[in-house]
């Protein structure tokens, strides 16, 4: 006999999550996609690799990466080239990352603002935030100029030596900043590079200050960015925009005209988005 709607139970699964859906042990993991994954991630930051490199970045078996390599294939999310023998991301990839991109409003209502703060700077626009300790670059409005820096969406970057990851380490907790250094210690670039923790801390504090960082050259030799933090709602630093150029053009003496600039833009964005600064 059917059951009344009365006696039927409420306490029903969400659909599509099964039971002990928050359970990341072992037992609900599949090792094979995780082991795929893992070939993906790594093909993805160091692109043009050959099967022997990547099975032995990866302590793995050739013919176990060639399979992964394959199956992903198949899906259009990497592609081989025979003539130089290198595998690379494929076409795939980018769809399905773009799917994440319109997930936000954010890249979306940053976009017309990269681009003013592009034509008023003559420089390159960039737009950044925070993931898993490091700098993701989710959209950029490129100069015109011959020589530019290129941060594609995507791009990963150590906080400690872009503008945009120290202005974001410059509004976070102490304990916070604490664990982002202690996963991705302070690697050197360049000669500028910050390395010694007590220096990062003091720029941190003049960052908080002034209202922007500036990257000089710390990364990339004859190159400077500035950047300024983009607030949500609860005043919480979301991300961070930032002009980049060669330091020919970026120089110090106009270091003053650029900080307000991306400063505004940022404020701009911050405003758009319901945040307060």
């Amino acid at each position: 006999m059917p059951q009344n709607s009365d006696t039927q139970p409420t306490n029903r699964r969400a659909r599509g999550r099964p039971r002990g859906w928050d359970d990341k042990t072992e037992q609900n993991t599949i090792k094979s996609l995780d082991r795929a994954m893992l070939v993906f991630e790594h093909l993805s930051r160091s692109q043009g690799r050959m099967l022997t490199e990547l099975a032995d970045d990866l302590n793995q078996s050739p013919a176990t990466v060639y399979r992964v390599l394959v199956t992903l294939e198949g899906r259009g999310l990497v592609e081989f080239d025979p003539e130089h023998q290198l595998w690379h991301i494929g076409a795939q990839a980018f769809v399905i990352g773009a799917g994440f991109l319109r997930r936000t409003s954010l890249v979306e209502r940053a976009r017309p603002i990269l681009r003013r703060l592009m034509d008023l700077t003559g420089e390159t626009a960039n737009l950044g935030r925070e993931q898993n300790g490091q700098v993701l670059f989710l959209s950029q409005v490129e100069t015109n100029a011959t020589i530019r820096a290129f941060f594609p969406p995507g791009t990963l970057a150590e906080m400690h030596s872009s503008g945009i990851g120290k202005v974001l380490l410059a509004q976070m907790p102490d304990d916070r900043v604490a664990r982002i250094l202690s996963d991705h210690p302070l690697q050197a670039f360049t000669a500028n590079t910050l390395t010694d923790p007590a220096s990062l801390a003091r720029e941190l504090a003049t960052i908080r200050e002034q209202g922007f960082a500036i990257d000089a050259e710390e990364r990339n030799e004859g190159m400077r960015c500035i950047a300024a933090p983009v607030f949500d709602h609860s005043r919480t630093a979301v991300a961070g925009l930032s002009v980049s150029g060669p330091t020919s053009r970026v120089t110090e003496e106009k270091t003053a005209e650029l900080s307000r600039a991306v400063m505004q833009a940022a404020q701009d964005l911050s405003a758009a988005l319901g945040g307060l600064p």
